[in-house]
């Protein structure tokens, strides 16, 4: 958990120097017909740029996420979320792993972050993707 206000990382790619997160807010989500909406936001924190940007992570994203988890254990790529409707991440794993986080449609720019992560890196994201999916469905 990041803060007392059911906020969780699903994601996270850092090394010393550098950092790549998707912070959700598991509580009060936005509904839409059938779909929750989690407000969530993609971190960035290097020496060189920090930024935040907004987007809404549904359930449908979660399972997205899983599959994109399987992409990188495979050595493929992977682009979550899909869709076209808010920031979104592009992860290529290759040595380091590089990330470019897209705040698309909004501004249209891209920062591209090298990260040398952990060995455990798929792991821990794993684990980070489960209590994302448990505080969620403890919010409905």
């Amino acid at each position: 958990m990041v803060d007392g206000e059911q906020t969780f990382e699903l994601l996270r790619f850092a090394d010393a120097v550098q950092c790549v997160a998707v912070e959700v807010k598991c509580a009060e989500p936005l509904r839409m017909g059938e779909e929750r909406y989690y407000a969530a936001e993609i971190v960035l924190a290097s020496d060189f740029v920090n930024g935040r940007v907004g987007l809404q992570v549904s359930l449908r994203d979660l399972d997205e996420w899983e599959r994109c988890l399987l992409a990188l254990q495979a050595g493929e790529g992977a682009q979550w979320p899909t869709g076209g409707r808010s920031a979104w991440l592009e992860v290529v794993p290759e040595d380091p792993v590089e990330l470019t986080v897209h705040d698309s449609p909004s501004t249209q720019i891209a920062v591209h972050v090298p990260i040398d992560v952990a060995a455990d890196w798929l792991e821990q994201n794993r684990l980070r993707l489960d209590a994302v999916r448990r505080a969620v469905a403890t919010s409905s």
